[in-house]
């Protein structure tokens, strides 16, 4: 697809990102629409396959594993997301901590300036619509209002290349508002509303012991310039870095956090690279350090999971339009863009840079673009929401909101572009 918005004066091109997000975004829409044309012709078989019950999964309930039961949909979102959500976080953890990082340092103030102002705004607005709107009594209890802090990543990635054109510097703003939106969102909510609606903190003594042996016995070594090339070899494998990711994610999703998150306390703990090429860089995939391994082995069966991820998870009804459905529109369209603008408005009064030199047309569709949110908040939806009417009524919003995506590609092409005048109306 052609540039449709050119490249800022002061900014330059950046690496083109991977492939992959494409892909992601394909399989994911692919098994939401699957799902959804399911749902609305045969619930019934559907429902039944999606929360078949294999076994007696009682003791991994009490653990708070594969919550509330052990089902296809609760292997995808509890075992198999924690793989993306390390993909994603990996990206962010790189941009921020490497030295040649694009958001390390300062530079990574206004971002997060941004997120915290959308974030903000959205959940207030949440409130508000909640309080005029819904009429069922659960809902001013519920913690509805974390609904609307993640941001779609893949999909808003694709939308914003048709608007941008690809190795733009704003798609690099974008996909790292997305992530640090989706990830604290995911965090706030787990603190906010736990599994069973209770923290036990003390599980989270798991994955810190785990992530701290992995760095001692496993990461710290490789510093040593004396070890042997095989010792080093040794050290560098992968599968000891996947036991210590299950003991994380068990201890995490005991811990009443969401599942998704259990391998983040490892990000930390593994070697990575000292060169940071972009979020999702290509080059990355040529990379040879720990972290960057387990990152290109992943990426492929990434999309497979995506797939399941829209397929147990995505199925829009279309009965189930209701207010919750309408309050989740106006979080995401008008709540965060608008509370993103008032951050870089607020940059640009008091005289300072918007990140990667962008302008505020550029700026305006990358907070239109975060408006689309789907995947992770969908992970939310089981603890956010009270089940049944609401839920569903919810997962239609999150589903209607992809819908921005279109839109503002449209616009795009129907706005001049900056420092041409528009086409004189003709009077006949």
């Amino acid at each position: 697809m052609g540039r449709l918005l050119p490249n800022h004066k002061a900014a330059a091109p950046v690496t083109p990102a991977s492939p992959h997000l494409t892909r992601y975004a394909t399989a994911l829409l692919l098994g939401a629409a699957t799902a959804t044309l399911s749902v609305n012709m045969a619930p019934g078989p559907y429902y039944d396959i999606i929360q078949w019950l294999p076994f007696d999964s009682d003791p991994l309930h009490r653990l708070r594993l594969f919550y509330p039961g052990f089902t296809f949909a609760t292997f995808v979102s509890c075992l198999l997301m924690p793989i993306f959500i390390l993909l994603i976080s990996k990206e962010l953890w790189e941009a921020l901590v490497q030295e040649n990082g694009p958001l390390s340092g300062p530079r990574a103030v206004a971002p997060m300036a941004m997120v915290a102002g959308g974030m903000l705004v959205s959940a207030v607005l949440w409130q508000v619509l909640t309080a005029e709107w819904e009429t069922a009594e659960e809902a001013t209890s519920a913690s509805g209002w974390v609904m609307p802090f993640g941001s779609d990543m893949v999909l808003a990635f694709v939308f914003g290349r048709m608007i941008f054109g690809r190795g733009h510097p704003a798609l690099q703003l974008l996909l790292f508002l997305c992530i640090l939106d989706g990830l604290a969102g995911m965090v706030i909510g787990g603190f906010a509303a736990p599994i069973e609606g209770k923290l036990r903190i003390l599980w989270l003594i798991v994955p810190l012991a785990a992530a701290s042996f992995g760095y001692f016995r496993l990461t710290r070594p490789l510093h040593n310039t004396n070890m042997s090339e095989r010792e080093r070899q040794r050290k560098s494998r992968l599968w000891p870095w996947l036991v210590l990711g299950l003991l994380s994610w068990i201890g995490v999703s005991a811990a009443g956090l969401p599942p998704a998150l259990g391998l983040l306390p490892l990000l930390p703990a593994i070697a990575h690279g000292t060169r940071s090429f972009g979020l999702f860089a290509e080059a990355e995939g040529y990379l040879t350090d720990p972290l960057n391994r387990l990152s290109n082995a992943l990426m492929g069966p990434a999309t497979l999971i995506l797939f399941l991820f829209g397929l147990t998870a995505g199925a829009l009804d279309f009965a189930a339009l209701g207010a919750t459905s309408f309050v989740t529109l106006g979080a995401f369209w008008l709540g965060k863009p608008a509370g993103i603008l008032a951050v870089a408005l607020g940059l640009r009064i008091i005289g300072r840079p918007l990140p990667n030199h962008l302008n505020m047309r550029d700026i305006a569709f990358v907070a239109g673009l975060m408006g689309i949110g789907f995947t992770l908040p969908l992970i939310q939806l089981q603890t956010a929401l009270p089940g049944g009417a609401m839920q569903e009524a919810g997962r239609l919003g999150l589903g209607m909101t992809i819908l921005a995506g279109p839109a503002l590609v449209l616009l795009a092409r129907t706005l001049p572009k900056p420092g041409k005048p528009a086409r004189p109306h003709l009077r006949h």
